[in-house]
């Protein structure tokens, strides 16, 4: 399993990816060439974002040269417990999401909250924390650039994490209810799989009311699917055809 984290300025992917490495035996892996993209042009700036990333970060075995050699080693051992947090473009994430032992996982946090983290990490580096304005118009870069914004990957995520939580230890009893080392957040069981099979039935249904899906299954086999509407060669309901929608009874009448 390998699980990747991304997300906002200071939202909690280090802390995360912490928590697994120390409780449930993941073990980190990175990129050699870290090329982060600048979110401004200012050298004491970029030393007070890139500060966690750079000083703080623990070291790890495993190093890589790039994201395809990243992936050969972990397909090889899919089975053992892996996560990183260097993801930061479009195109690596699309790699990643290939490999079905793969989770991203996106963390979010109020920028309020997260503010107060970042100037409390730039106080531990002895670095003059910015104000809130210059803050958030770092976040706002950061998330929507055009060229560099990481909105995209966080929409891409299968699981996605709001860290509220004010303190370590808040956010660990949250970590260990959530189980993110789930395998069947990789690989749905049975039930999940069937339920989804349904839900995707319903969007087919054209009901005003409600939309209902079915699947009929024996011993683990798909025999049919369905969902609500009217019955064949009869106006659907969405286009007017049904006595209960208002439109319908009025046509009626």
């Amino acid at each position: 399993m390998l699980i990747g984290l991304c997300g906002g300025i200071c939202s909690g992917k280090h802390a995360i990816a912490d928590y697994l490495i120390e409780h449930q035996e993941f073990q980190l892996l990175e990129l050699n060439n870290k090329n982060y993209p600048r979110i401004t042009d200012n050298p004491e700036d970029d030393l007070r974002l890139q500060a966690s990333e750079l000083s703080n970060k623990r070291n790890s075995e495993f190093l890589f040269d790039s994201v395809d050699s990243l992936l050969d080693f972990t397909t090889k051992r899919w089975r053992e417990r892996w996560v990183t947090t260097d993801i930061w473009d479009a195109a690596t994430i699309e790699r990643f999401l290939q490999r079905p032992f793969f989770l991203l996982v996106s963390v979010d946090a109020p920028v309020s909250l997260r503010w107060k983290r970042f100037t409390d990490r730039c106080r531990r580096r002895q670095l003059d924390p910015p104000p809130l304005e210059r803050f958030v118009i770092w976040n706002d870069r950061h998330l929507y650039d055009k060229e560099i914004g990481r909105a995209y990957l966080t929409d891409r995520a299968q699981v996605r994490l709001f860290n509220s939580c004010s303190s370590l230890e808040e956010l660990h009893a949250a970590l260990e209810a959530l189980n993110l080392a789930d395998e069947q957040r990789l690989r749905p069981n049975w039930d999940q799989y069937f339920m989804q099979l349904a839900s995707l039935a319903a969007q087919r249904s054209n009901c005003m009311k409600r939309r209902v899906g079915c699947v009929l299954v024996r011993e683990r086999r798909v025999i049919s699917t369905g969902y609500n509407g009217t019955p064949r060669h009869l106006t659907n309901c969405n286009e007017g055809g049904c006595m209960k929608s208002p439109e319908g009874v009025a046509a009626f009448l």
